[in-house]
C-alpha cells in the first residue's frame, strides 16, 4: 500500500510547525516530512519538536545533507529521536546542495565517495558497532554510540544521478526522489535502485519515496505556476506535479505508483495560505481516494 505525507516546507516559519505537526496527528496524516534547506530550519530540532508536540504522527528529515554535518553527529541524533519516540522518526542523507555546501566551506570534490563512506559508517554506527575508518571524507577512530537504538532503524538517502541512484540501492533501505521528478524519472530510478542492490546482494526490498509538488484551492493554477516559474520552467509541465481538488489529485498521483513508488510525499507550495488545512486536506480527502 502507497503511503502518504506532507511537507512542512521550510519557506514557512519555525513557529508554524506547532500547529500543522498537531493538524498533520488530528486529521490522521501518515508522515509529516521536514528538509534541512540552507539556511531555513535545522531537521533534527525541528523533528524533536514536532514528535514532543504529537504522540502518534511519524516524522521524516528528508534530507539533512551530509557535508555539513559529521556523521557521528548525525548516528547520535537519530538514535536519540528513536529512543525517545521509538517508531516515529526517520533521518534521511542526500549529498546537499553544492553551492550551499561552498557557501559554508564544506563542498565535497566527490560527493559520491562521501555519500557511500558516510552511510556505511551510519549504518555501522546504528547497528551498534564501534567503527574506526580512515575514508576521504569520513574519519572515525573507535567510535561507537553508548546510547544505541533499541532496534534497527531504515536508512533514507536521496538521490538523482544514476551512480547515486545505484549508490542507494547497495547501501539504503528507502531512497528519497526530489520534488520535479516524473513517473517515468521515478520509473527510471527505481531500476537503477535495483541494479545498486542486486550488485550489492542485497534483498530486494527497498522503498522509493518522491516528492511531488501539490496546490489545492481557488488558486490552485496560479500557485502551482509561481513554483513552475521559480525553478526556470516558463510552462507548467503536468507531469511533475498535482493540482485542484482531491479526486484530481489523487488520480494524478496513481501515475507515480504505477511507476513504482512506495511513499509520496505531497509537497505544498511555499505561498499555500493555509498549511494546516493542507495536511487535513492531504490526510482526509485525498488519502481516501488513493488507498
Amino acid at each position: 500500500m502507497t503511503t502518504l505525507g506532507a511537507v512542512f516546507v521550510p519557506q514557512w516559519e519555525p513557529e508554524r510547525l506547532r500547529g500543522v505537526a498537531r493538524a498533520a496527528e488530528e486529521a490522521g496524516l501518515e508522515e509529516l516530512w521536514l528538509w534541512e534547506d540552507c539556511f531555513f530550519e535545522s531537521g533534527t530540532t525541528s523533528a524533536a519538536a514536532a514528535l514532543a508536540w504529537t504522540e502518534r504522527l511519524r516524522v521524516v528529515v528528508g534530507l539533512l545533507p551530509a557535508p555539513l554535518r559529521n556523521v557521528a553527529l548525525t548516528a547520535m541524533e537519530a538514535a536519540n529521536l528513536e529512543r525517545m519516540f521509538p517508531g516515529r522518526s526517520m533521518l534521511g542523507i542526500g549529498h546537499g546542495v553544492q553551492d550551499w555546501m561552498g557557501q559554508v566551506g564544506a563542498r565535497a570534490e566527490s560527493p559520491v565517495t562521501l555519500m557511500r563512506e558516510y552511510t556505511v559508517a551510519l549504518r555501522a554506527l546504528l547497528d551498534g558497532e564501534r567503527v574506526t575508518t580512515d575514508g576521504r571524507y569520513v574519519k572515525l577512530d573507535g567510535v561507537e554510540l553508548e546510547w544505541k537504538p533499541k532496534g534497527p532503524l531504515p536508512l533514507l538517502v536521496g538521490a538523482s544521478g544514476p551512480r547515486s541512484l545505484r549508490l542507494c540501492g547497495e547501501v539504503g533501505d528507502v531512497t528519497i526522489l526530489s520534488g520535479g521528478t516524473t513517473p517515468e524519472e521515478t520509473r527510471r530510478a527505481k531500476a537503477l535502485v535495483e541494479e545498486g542492490r542486486a550488485t550489492a546482494g542485497r534483498d530486494p526490498a527497498h522503498r522509493l519515496a518522491v516528492y511531488v509538488p501539490a496546490a489545492t484551492g481557488d488558486d490552485h493554477a496560479e500557485r502551482l505556476a509561481r513554483w513552475h516559474a521559480s525553478w526556470g520552467m516558463t510552462d507548467p509541465v503536468e507531469d511533475i506535479s498535482v493540482s485542484g481538488d482531491a479526486a484530481t489529485i489523487a488520480a494524478g498521483l496513481r501515475r507515480w505508483v504505477d511507476a513504482g513508488a512506495d511513499t509520496i510525499v505531497l509537497q505544498p507550495t511555499a505561498d499555500e495560505p493555509d498549511p494546516e488545512g493542507f495536511v487535513r486536506f492531504v490526510a482526509r480527502e485525498v488519502r481516501p481516494l488513493l488507498s
